[in-house]
């Protein structure tokens, strides 16, 4: 689905040719439905290996844009908690436990974007780059398997961005986003007798759908 919608905006692009404006000085304010895939991976730093997967989650969207010149703008995406389920195994013993973790997530990223083709043009694709800080919070504890959990908090990378703006109206767009981003982690609990330490990756692939209106 994320692919075919920014399939539907380069089309639109080509075949545009209506009069809309991105231009030094407007702010755009998107909002819509956003998608984490989470892309995770795992690696136990102490004796016993086990295995931490990190579900998708979907939540709602919102970015806000200034544009600097016609081409140059900075964006801040922002959305509401992420909520995502850990599912832990132990390959050794060959076991599954299941949904172990809930823990919630705030991703906000800053960036710098470039923005294509002439500000007159009917459909604005885009591209950024920038630095992403998340934030971990709200971990619950959902199999009686294991105590005393702390997660780390903090998480900053880079993120990268790609979009298009389709005019609907002088000031109303569609618009369609990627993203990608590096996010890490660590989990310590006790388990099966033992302290474990995890070390999390999040490669998430972000896919965003919905309106843009331009000031």
């Amino acid at each position: 689905m994320k692919k075919t919608l920014l399939a539907l905006g380069i089309a639109t692009t080509l075949m545009s040719g209506a009069a809309s404006a991105h231009e030094a000085g407007d702010w755009i304010v998107r909002a819509g439905g956003i998608f984490v895939s989470a892309n995770s991976s795992s690696h136990t730093n102490t004796a016993t290996d086990i295995k931490l997967n990190v579900s998708d989650n979907q939540q709602l969207g919102l970015t806000g844009t200034y544009m600097f010149t016609d081409h140059i703008g900075v964006e801040l995406l922002a959305a509401t908690p992420f909520s995502h389920s850990i599912d832990a195994s132990v390959p050794a013993l060959g076991a599954s436990l299941g949904e172990t973790v809930k823990v919630k997530q705030l991703p906000p990223s800053l960036y710098v974007q470039y923005y294509f083709m002439d500000k007159d043009a009917g459909s604005r694709p885009y591209i950024g780059a920038g630095v992403n800080y998340t934030r971990f919070f709200d971990a619950k504890i959902k199999n009686d398997i294991i105590s005393d959990l702390r997660v780390k908090k903090h998480s900053v990378g880079p993120v990268i961005n790609a979009g298009i703006d389709i005019k609907l109206t002088d000031n109303l767009y569609f618009n369609t986003a990627l993203w990608y981003t590096h996010i890490r982690t660590k989990a310590n609990f006790k388990a099966l007798g033992a302290e474990h330490e995890v070390a999390i990756k999040l490669d998430p692939l972000v896919a965003f759908a919905g309106l843009a209106y331009r000031f």
